[in-house]
Formats: C-alpha cells, sequence, structure tokens
C-alpha cells in the first residue's frame, strides 16, 4: 500500500474553501483511500490566507488523532508570524509542533519571494528544529499563492545551499515543468505536454544537493511523470532514494493518477521493484521516522 506524503483535509464540509470547491473531510479522504490502495497520509494544514480558507495546527493534529493509524500530521508557520521580520523567533513554535507529534512542516506556500528574508529565516529555524520541508511555488507575486522563483530556480538552488541539513520536499507546476529544458518561460506555469528532448535544472539539482527531495504529488509531479515515460523510468531510478509518492486530493473527486501509473510501469518491469518499494512507501517511512 501507498503512504501519501501529501494530502489536506478540512474537519468539516464548511464553506467552499477556496472560492471553487469543498475540500474532502478525514472520512471523505479515507473512501478515495480504500479506492486507490493508500495505508496513510501526511496532512498538511493550509495557513494562508492568498487563496484558501486558513485552518489550524490544532485541527490538523485533532484529525491526527482520531485516526492515529491513517493520518501523520505536520505543522505549518507562516514566515510573517510573530513579528513580521527576518528575526522571528519561529523555532520556539515549531520545536513546540514538533513535541505534538508533527512530523514535518507544510505546505509552505505563501506569496512571497523564495528569497525573502523573512521566508529564508523560516527555513533556518526548521533546519534548526530537524523537520523535512513541503513547499509550493510560483510564477509571479499577486494573484496567486506560492513561494516566488525565477525560471532556473536560482532561489531554490540557492536555499538548498545555505541549509545543507534542511530536507526540502520541491512540489508544484514551477519546479515539475523545469524537469525538461522548457521551450518558453511560460511553460513553468502550467503542465508541458512535450517530451524530455534535454534535461531540464531539476535533475540537476538533484545530483548536486542531496538535501533535495522530490514530492511527486498533483497534476504537477503526475504530468512531469507522464509527459515522457522512457525519461520517468530513467529520472525514477536515479532518484529512487528522494522522490515520494503523493496525491494532493483536495475535492473529494480529484482524480489521483499516479498510483496507477507507477503500478504499470512495475508490471511492465520497466520500474525495478525496489525502486517502486522506495517512492511508494519505504522513503516516506525512512523521512517521517515511521
Amino acid at each position: 500500500m501507498f503512504i501519501d506524503i501529501h494530502a489536506h483535509a478540512y474537519p468539516t464540509i464548511g464553506p467552499k474553501q477556496d472560492g471553487n470547491v469543498h475540500f474532502a473531510t478525514p472520512e471523505q479522504l479515507l473512501a478515495r483511500y480504500e479506492e486507490l490502495d493508500i495505508e496513510r497520509a501526511c496532512l498538511l494544514p493550509l495557513i494562508g490566507p492568498e487563496v484558501y480558507l486558513p485552518e489550524s495546527n490544532e485541527e490538523i493534529l485533532a484529525i491526527a488523532a482520531r485516526y492515529p493509524d491513517r493520518f501523520i500530521p505536520f505543522c505549518n508557520l507562516d514566515p510573517r508570524a510573530l513579528t513580521n521580520s527576518p528575526e522571528a523567533p519561529l523555532g520556539e513554535v515549531l520545536r513546540y509542533y514538533r513535541d505534538q507529534g508533527c512530523k514535518g512542516v507544510g505546505e509552505v506556500m505563501p506569496n512571497l519571494p523564495f528569497l525573502d528574508p523573512r521566508v529564508q529565516n523560516l527555513f533556518r529555524h526548521v533546519q534548526e528544529v530537524g523537520l523535512p520541508l513541503i513547499f509550493d511555488g510560483a510564477t509571479r507575486l499577486g494573484g496567486t499563492y506560492g513561494l516566488y522563483d525565477e525560471p532556473g530556480l536560482p532561489g531554490l538552488e540557492l536555499t538548498l545551499r545555505r541549509f545543507p541539513d534542511l530536507l526540502i520536499l520541491a512540489h508544484g507546476p514551477p519546479f515539475w515543468a523545469e524537469i525538461a529544458r522548457l521551450e518558453t518561460p511560460a511553460d513553468r506555469d502550467g503542465y508541458p505536454r512535450y517530451p524530455v528532448r534535454e534535461e531540464g535544472v531539476v535533475p540537476k539539482l538533484f545530483r548536486r544537493y542531496p538535501n533535495l527531495y522530490g514530492d511527486l504529488s498533483a497534476g504537477s509531479g503526475y504530468n512531469a511523470l507522464a509527459r515522457d515515460p522512457d525519461y520517468a523510468v530513467q529520472f525514477l531510478e536515479e532518484f529512487q532514494d528522494r522522490l515520494l509518492f503523493g496525491t494532493d486530493i483536495c475535492a473529494p473527486e480529484q482524480s489521483a493518477p499516479l498510483g496507477e501509473f507507477l503500478l504499470r510501469l512495475k508490471a511492465e518491469r520497466r520500474l525495478s521493484e525496489r525502486a517502486f518499494r522506495k517512492i511508494a512507501r519505504e522513503n516516506a517511512v525512512r523521512l517521517l521516522g515511521l
């Protein structure tokens, strides 16, 4: 069975959390997991106001306490919290939630530049507390969510270099689009369909920085693989120790094709059993100390 590194749930249905859809309740998410053969999942609180109605770390902890064998709590913290400055003492808050059982931080997605000193301060504190961090990215400032970075991901690279003991799980279109060389910079704002004719910056960053991990959830992670299955096999095998299965299910009826894709590659003997097991669950067990 799979372990989902990236999931969301709100305690009750409530209003539409992004103005368009109702996010899944824990019970609705568990029903989908029966269909998808998913044993456990990390629940990531959405705390930023840019797009979603925020939920609290306490709500995530309460859901995980109700279903301790199914949900793994993550905490989240806005880099503008406490003092809205690069000197904000965020470590005390992070240590509290770590001690409450949170296994990671994320998904970090304020619409701020990657190299904003307040964002870098958050990364520094997360490194000191010793938790892995999942982020989502953006290609612009304003009208969206996610950490802004430029083509080529220079902000991410500098962060990986600056915080070598921080395990960063990259996620989202601006990251996964660059598994291949971009035909135009605008391609990083969506799901490019052309094959990987030439490697992009993503595999190069994986080779250079051992603290970079890949969150394969959502349409962005799936598309990075499905756009070129031949290259996907090469990528999955080479980085099998640092890639993690995920769904990023928001609405209960949302599609989640990644598991079927990986199972098909394994059934066709294109993806090794060893790599499949690591990506499906073993890397999550090791990373989170499950």
